[in-house]
């Protein structure tokens, strides 16, 4: 009986791998099936009103998942709660959210740009993710671990980009499979990870096929993903504002996104990103009076910003219309990018 706890508490077994061979055995990693159990948990208090709420608890709250990974196009994860589970399959053409609760099925087509969802949080996926555009010169090896029982390998990632907010990213990887088993993010004055997400079991065997596939259960109800929704407002205020962006913003370049609306922009690269994108005037409103409660809100001529953690949001009170800004960059990032959008739509 006790032999799980003394496997557990067994020193982690470091390794001779460098920081940019272990890099590259993450990015390698995509097509390794498994199934797991993981938790999330965030410190990150958001207030952006009710139409982002399920976005802002992901970050502030702590997040139970299992996750059955067939292949990049190929799996599940059900979201665990105190009231039921949310389960998200996805399959070539896009996912399936099914809430059971409410026997609502929602489809979700590919985008060129989307909201976070729990399964963004699972280590592997979130890992992959921040590792594959550092440089090698952010990367650096930080030691050993033991997670889900397995030895894991530490990597840190340092952004270079002066107008980050995260001092770092420590992620812990697999030896045996090149899997992240958990991912941490520390903001520039962060004691504690600002996100912290890990694996607390991992078997490294593929699920069978029926377990990640879904069909729409009779009589329920689909709807379209709010990702679609909410590419066509933003298309719909870019056409009306005329939002012009420019080639940099912040010293951080401007991402080539296919399919974006012209006016919604991403800048920067690996952890270091910023989105701009124009609002509905008729929305703004709620989201306006939130940021202006929060904690340490900058209240100015561009309009208002704040820090929650290594995130910055800004809602700007341009000329042609009200603006969203938000990423991982701080609040002398946000004015400054603000400034210049101001100058270039005059």
């Amino acid at each position: 009986m006790a032999l799980p706890s003394v496997i557990g508490a067994l020193p982690a077994s470091d390794a001779g791998t460098s920081a940019v061979d272990l890099r590259r055995a993450v990015l390698d990693s995509a097509d390794v099936p498994f199934t797991g159990y993981a938790q999330s948990a965030g410190g990150l208090d958001l207030p952006v009103g009710d139409q982002f709420t399920p976005v802002a608890d992901l970050f502030s709250d702590r997040t139970t998942m299992r996750a059955w990974y067939r292949g990049p196009a190929d799996w599940r994860v059900d979201v665990v709660s105190a009231t039921g589970e949310t389960g998200v399959h996805a399959d070539a053409g896009g996912t399936w959210t099914w809430t059971w609760e409410d026997a609502v099925a929602t489809r979700t087509d590919p985008s060129p740009l989307a909201l976070p969802t729990a399964p963004d949080l699972l280590p592997s996926t979130l890992g992959r993710r921040l590792l594959s555009e550092a440089t090698d010169g952010e990367l650096s090896r930080v030691g050993a671990d033991r997670i889900a029982g397995r030895d894991a390998l530490g990597i840190r990632v340092v952004p270079a980009d002066d107008a980050s907010s995260v001092a770092r990213v420590d992620v812990w990887v697999d030896g045996a499979s090149g899997v992240p088993l958990r991912v941490q993010v520390f903001g520039e004055d962060d004691a504690e990870a600002a996100l912290d997400t890990s694996f607390l079991e991992l078997d490294l065997v593929a699920p069978a096929a029926d377990v990640t596939a879904f069909d729409v259960p009779p009589g329920a109800q689909v709807r379209e993903g709010q990702d679609a929704q909410l590419l066509q407002a933003a298309d719909r205020a870019s056409r009306r504002d005329r939002l012009a962006l420019p080639a940099a913003l912040s010293g951080l370049d401007r991402r080539t996104i296919e399919g974006a609306p012209r006016a919604v922009g991403v800048y920067g690269r690996g952890v270091t990103l910023l989105a701009v994108s124009p609002l509905p005037r008729r929305a703004v409103s709620e989201l306006r009076q939130a940021l202006r409660s929060a904690p340490g809100a900058v209240v100015d001529e561009l309009g208002v910003r704040i820090s929650a953690g290594p995130l910055g949001l800004m809602l700007l009170d341009g000329p042609q219309g009200p603006v969203l800004l938000t990423g991982t960059v701080d609040l002398d990032a946000l004015a400054a990018a603000a400034t210049q959008l101001v100058g270039a739509d005059r």
